[in-house]
């Protein structure tokens, strides 16, 4: 088998994934490359006549047909970028996105104790717990999911960046009892109704349905959170939620319904409202 270059083997993989995107094909083709010979994308520019070993050109064949089929780059690769830190993600939890950052910066504007109790429901791949833990060190901070696949994920991160956090399986607060209170509870919760259309066929196909999707064009979950996070919060605790980016008077409305003071919405970094919250009376 003839050695393929660095440059060969880029000028390949754009040639294969023009047809998936021809705006992002190469960035595409040089991400995937560096991530798999562990360098940045400054070596691929510095040393094009580099050859690839065979597994490695194999591999990257193989991560180029499957982002022909439009998989996320993330699930290719393992990992993703959240609020500075590198996490793994696989197939059974979310791929974090730049959105969510959102939610963490809205969590640390919060006047709450200083030595906090934060949870934060449906932690996937533990991002946002994570993310907190890193900000806020002397907080105290636990994730639930109710997917055993997705805590090892987080647990794995935990581990991966020395970050301390306890994990929980749990549907919603179904592993904690109404002595268990928190300062601060953050969720970014299934929020997409059944037929959004405006749902991308790569997540559709690809990432978990049960951590997109909920009843009541999305609300179901916000709804059942904001009820039944009361008994679980402080005096004067503070509920966040991630949600749509349609669906910020929806969830505003149902914070004060259930007798949520202060509440606020934050913008995301395309000035969509992303975040709302409010604490407890």
């Amino acid at each position: 088998m003839a050695e393929v270059s660095i440059a060969e083997a880029l000028g390949w993989a754009r040639q294969q994934l023009a047809g998936v995107d021809q705006e992002t094909a190469n960035a595409d083709a040089r991400m995937l490359l560096a991530e798999l010979l562990g360098v940045d994308w400054s070596y691929l520019m510095t040393w094009p006549e580099r050859p690839l070993r065979p597994q490695q050109w194999q591999q990257f064949q193989d991560w180029i047909a499957r982002r022909q089929a439009d998989e996320p780059l993330e699930y290719l690769t393992g990992t993703a970028d959240f609020d500075g830190l590198k996490l793994q993600v696989t197939p059974a939890t979310l791929i974090p996105r730049e959105d969510t950052e959102t939610l963490v910066r809205a969590a640390l504007e919060l006047s709450i104790p200083a030595t906090a109790k934060v949870l934060d429901l449906g932690t996937g791949s533990g991002a946002i717990a994570l993310a907190l833990k890193a900000r806020r060190p002397e907080w105290q901070v636990f994730g639930c999911d109710n997917s055993a696949a997705a805590l090892q994920v987080a647990q794995q991160n935990s581990e991966n960046l020395g970050l301390s956090v306890s994990w929980y399986q749990s549907d919603w607060f179904s592993a904690f009892s109404s002595s268990d209170k928190f300062d601060l509870i953050v969720s970014n919760p299934p929020y997409i109704a059944h037929n959004d259309p405006h749902v991308s066929d790569s997540v559709r196909r690809y990432e978990p349905a049960t951590a997109l999707y909920a009843d009541a064009d999305g609300m179901a979950d916000i709804g059942y959170i904001a009820r039944a996070a009361k008994q679980f919060l402080t005096a004067n605790g503070a509920l966040l939620f991630e949600h749509g980016w349609q669906q910020a008077d929806q969830v505003v409305l149902t914070l004060r319904e259930n007798r949520y003071k202060k509440v606020k919405s934050w913008k995301d970094y395309a000035s969509v409202s992303r975040v709302t919250g409010g604490f407890c009376d």
